[in-house]
């Protein structure tokens, strides 16, 4: 499993329910990573993309403590262990964790990779967090892109490895 993330330099991700930053080359590597595979995210995630929908050509867990929760497009469940029991054997490569703070923190030690996009800005107003994988043990830079810049914003595409898994 993978998680795909973008963060400020203190590696906060949002705000009140959105994201941080605005960077169409994030979301198109977002996109062709995802693609035809399986996303896991919290419910307050899934409200987040246009009309409340799941991602199309994708297949979508949404994790809720709300038991009697539906959405069209989505298998819902509610913990993080019963997202794995779902996923069973789905190729670790198309497998990705999109989102929120709460559902990245339950299945970090169960991802192989993270996949940051790392924003040379800080947001002084996010109130959700990311987990630092530069302090964290098992956690390895595999690959850093050049400096990029959008939107008045410089970011570069960090890869990194877990080394306990």
């Amino acid at each position: 499993m993978n998680a795909i993330v973008v963060v400020d330099r203190n590696w906060a991700i949002g705000c009140e329910g959105t994201l941080l930053f605005s960077l169409p080359t994030d979301m198109k590597r977002f996109r062709a990573l995802t693609l035809n595979g399986t996303v896991i995210m919290g419910r307050k995630t899934l409200d987040t993309f246009p009309g409340g929908r799941p991602l199309p050509k994708r297949r979508n867990i949404v994790i809720t403590h709300n038991a009697d929760f539906t959405r069209e497009g989505t298998e819902v469940v509610t913990s993080p262990e019963a997202a794995l029991a779902l996923v069973g054997d789905v190729p670790d490569e198309t497998l990705w964790v999109i989102g929120g703070s709460s559902i990245y923190t339950a299945l970090l030690s169960h991802c192989k990779k993270v996949c940051v996009t790392r924003v040379d800005a800080a947001a002084p107003e996010a109130d959700s967090f990311f987990p630092n994988l530069d302090k964290l043990p098992g956690w390895k830079v595999e690959h850093e892109s050049e400096v990029m810049a959008e939107n008045g914003l410089t970011f570069r595409f960090v890869d990194y490895m877990n080394t306990l898994l």
